[in-house]
């Protein structure tokens, strides 16, 4: 029974992709062939169309000879318009460039690059996401290229595909539109959104995410860590907590950086599991602000203490990619 449910949407699928021309994700560059253009008479073309045949009635019932070469004058403009609108889609490069990754609730920014080898112009070339309807136009000179930004909503957490991107054009005359579409194997890395608080307190218990300091020191500054409920108020960074609202702790050359456990399984499991990743996030955020050698815990994954941007990414990937059981 699920094989015959399954049937009509594989052959449903087949001929979408037969329709568009291709099969998404499309990897690499795409060039738009002639057969990815469709073309249609816009409102404009359609009035276009209308005052000409008013024009040749009119021609053919008081024998105007001029109005015969007006009419067939502006339908012969309105070809050669149809052929160059046409030709500003076809045979253009487009390919997608790496996304940086961004929080849930913010903007993914997928650039898009439109390209052509040709000894001409090609203006005002409209890049629409589909889904959530973002727009940019370009203008892509003779013989070079010209990059798109598309900011689609990142609204959950994990791999955001970039989904199909509509390319239009009207020029030049405005009479014809010109459409095709693309689907690049593109995608951008969501991190759960995170969740401003107070990082963990420290506990003896190794599991428990504590930390463990072998020495003390009161050299000289040598930057900033998380603020920890045991740290003496002597050291808080008040200028900095007044500024921008994170307690920090003022750390000294020969001070040992403390190793700062943050577990999934620490956090009440009545907050969601959704909850608790934008916690870890925020706590992620907080001890790589405060220099704090940390690691992350999740059922299955486990990252050891560490500090620094690559750090900092590998642990939100994981969060953003955990899927709890």
């Amino acid at each position: 029974m699920a094989l015959h449910s399954r049937l009509p949407l594989r052959s449903n699928q087949r001929l979408v992709n037969w329709f568009y021309g291709f099969a998404p994700p499309e990897r690499g560059a795409i060039v738009l062939g002639h057969r990815r253009v469709y073309i249609v008479p816009s409102r404009l073309g359609l009035l276009f169309g209308g005052a000409l045949a008013i024009l040749l009635v009119g021609s053919i019932n008081y024998a105007l000879s001029l109005g015969f070469a007006l009419t067939f004058l502006l339908a012969g403009m309105g070809l050669a318009g149809m052929v160059q609108t046409a030709r500003n889609l076809a045979q253009l490069t487009v390919s997608a460039a790496r996304s940086d990754p961004v929080f849930a609730g913010e903007s993914a920014q997928f650039r898009l690059t439109l390209a052509h080898a040709g000894n001409f112009d090609r203006p005002e070339i409209l890049l629409q996401h589909l889904a959530c309807g973002a727009r940019r136009t370009v203008d892509v000179g003779a013989a070079s290229a010209a990059e798109a930004v598309l900011a689609v909503p990142a609204q959950r957490r994990g791999w955001l595909p970039i989904g199909r991107v509509m390319l239009e054009t009207r020029f030049p005359l405005g009479l014809f539109r010109a459409w095709s579409y693309v689907e690049p194997d593109s995608r951008c890395m969501v991190y759960p959104r995170p969740e401003r608080s107070a990082l963990p307190p420290l506990a003896a218990s190794e599991r428990a995410g504590g930390a463990r300091a072998h020495a003390q020191g009161s050299d000289d500054f040598s930057g900033l860590r998380g603020y920890q409920p045991s740290d003496s108020p002597r050291h808080v960074a008040w200028k900095s907590a007044a500024r921008t609202g994170d307690m920090l702790t003022k750390q000294f050359a020969g001070e040992a950086l403390a190793e700062l456990w943050l577990d999934l399984r620490d956090l009440p499991a009545a907050l969601g599991i959704e909850q608790r990743l934008s916690r870890l996030a925020g706590w992620v955020l907080a001890a790589e602000r405060g220099g704090a050698l940390y690691g992350l815990r999740l059922p299955g994954t486990e990252l050891p203490p560490g500090r620094g941007e690559a750090h900092r990414a590998a642990c939100l990937e994981a969060l953003a990619l955990y899927e709890s059981k």
